[in-house]
């Protein structure tokens, strides 16, 4: 099976590169690769004839590997992308030029949104998505895009170095996000290249179901019975089944006349006695798994229900989305502030991700202002709403009491009121019977 051919980016001349990515790269290959990638290089698994070759184009091809990625990469770029200012006891949101560069534009030519499904698109095809810091002095500025297939990678007296567009940038002004690192800490895999087999599977079946259909269903046939001497008479008596074929496919015909003595039996398997609707099922599910998503979200609801939907959900945020968040918090808080600068971070907000339906989010609210867990304007900013003025006080029910005590709130009237310190919180006057 061939390399995917986004992969072979090939450069004219040169000593070996190590590319971002590339178990091989047109005339050169890599000590690294495998026993397989040295056997297709050579051609010597080309020819045989098992499973289709695999590249990014053709496996974008397949709509679950399409929709993994458009789902995925979309997703992450949707996420609100914050910087904090941290301090000993929270962390105030910043807002300036560092959280326009993160969640609105980060350059002149490009908006957040489409930077980071850029980034991931690249992640979740050829395994690395990779950008380059452009700083004035030690302010980051404006961060660039680069085209995984056009960067070296390579090690440079025990130094990481990236070279994009005839320029070397340090590791320390390169964001790179790795789908999974190889052993030498310099090249990645890919998930399509890696999952090369499945996709390819995949890819069989749907040209298999695209020629059984286009042939009008129709499985190839045996014609079988007294069969004319001579090669034109052979070709004469095809030609008159053919033509008797389409006529009757034209006809919308059951059935058409035969040569007495003659039949037509099918040659190969029926789809439907190969399973064939199971097996396209199951590689959406193979597929799902390359890259860790719950079957739901590539629209597999075979074994879907009101319930366990739901907990893929959770599952999604949980074990996928907020992986690939911390994997890319991480990495931008050691580019952006160095390794030792822990006064700001980045975070994304998944609270997005985690809304259930109108009651029962209103139902968490209430209770989270009601256990002084959030504030009014906190819960009003989450649904987008302006804050108020005395929205900025927490408040707790003061209904739970330990056994035995009475409350009792004195006003100035004598009446029941609510006395407020000097700090916002409620005094509670307690007697015991």
């Amino acid at each position: 099976m061939m390399s995917p051919d986004d992969y072979k980016r090939a450069r004219g001349g040169g000593k070996a590169e190590v590319r971002a990515g590339n178990p091989f790269e047109g005339s050169t290959i890599t000590s690294a690769a495998s026993a397989e990638e040295f056997l297709a290089f050579f051609g010597m698994l080309e020819g045989r004839g098992q499973l289709p070759p695999v590249s990014i184009e053709a496996a974008l091809e397949v709509p679950a590997v399409f929709g993994a990625v458009a789902f995925l990469s979309r997703t992450l770029a949707t996420l609100p992308l914050h910087a904090f200012r941290t301090t000993d006891k929270s962390g105030d949101k910043l807002d300036g030029d560092l959280a326009m560069l993160l969640n609105e534009a980060p350059n002149p030519e490009w908006s957040s949104f489409a930077w980071r499904q850029y980034t991931w698109q690249q992640v979740f095809t050829g395994g690395r998505g990779m950008s380059w810091i452009e700083r004035k002095g030690i302010t980051p500025v404006a961060i660039w895009p680069m085209d995984p297939a056009f960067t070296t990678v390579q090690r440079i007296s025990g130094r990481k170095t990236y070279r994009f567009e005839g320029r070397e940038y340090p590791a320390t002004d390169v964001i790179d996000v790795p789908f999974m690192l190889k052993t030498n800490q310099i090249e990645a895999y890919g998930p399509i290249w890696k999952g090369r087999k499945a996709i390819a599977l995949a890819i069989a079946m749907g040209d298999y179901a695209g020629g059984f259909f286009a042939g009008g269903g129709v499985p190839p046939m045996s014609l079988e019975g007294p069969l004319p001497q001579g090669p034109d008479a052979f070709k004469r008596a095809m030609a008159d089944i053919k033509r008797a074929v389409d006529m009757a496919k034209q006809a919308g015909q059951p059935f058409f006349g035969m040569p007495p003595g003659h039949s037509l039996k099918p040659i190969g398997i029926d789809p439907a006695k190969g399973q064939m609707t199971e097996a396209r099922l199951f590689q959406i599910q193979e597929i799902a798994r390359i890259y860790g998503l719950p079957p739901v979200f590539l629209q597999d609801l075979s074994k879907g229900t009101f319930a366990n939907t739901e907990q893929q959900d959770l599952q999604l945020v949980k074990h996928l989305i907020g992986q690939w968040c911390k994997a890319f918090e991480d990495e931008l808080n050691l580019k952006l502030f160095g390794q030792r600068r822990r006064a700001r971070r980045v975070a994304h907000n998944l609270d997005g991700l985690q809304r259930g339906d109108f009651r029962s989010r209103i139902e968490g609210f209430a209770r989270a202002i009601q256990t002084a867990q959030m504030t009014p304007n906190e819960v009003r900013e989450i649904e987008d709403r302006p804050p108020l003025d005395d929205g900025d006080r927490l408040y707790i029910q003061g209904a739970t009491v330990p056994l035995g005590t009475v409350s009792t709130q004195i006003g100035h009237n004598g009446g029941p009121s609510i006395n407020d310190n000097e700090e916002g919180q409620t005094d509670a006057v307690t007697t015991t019977d």
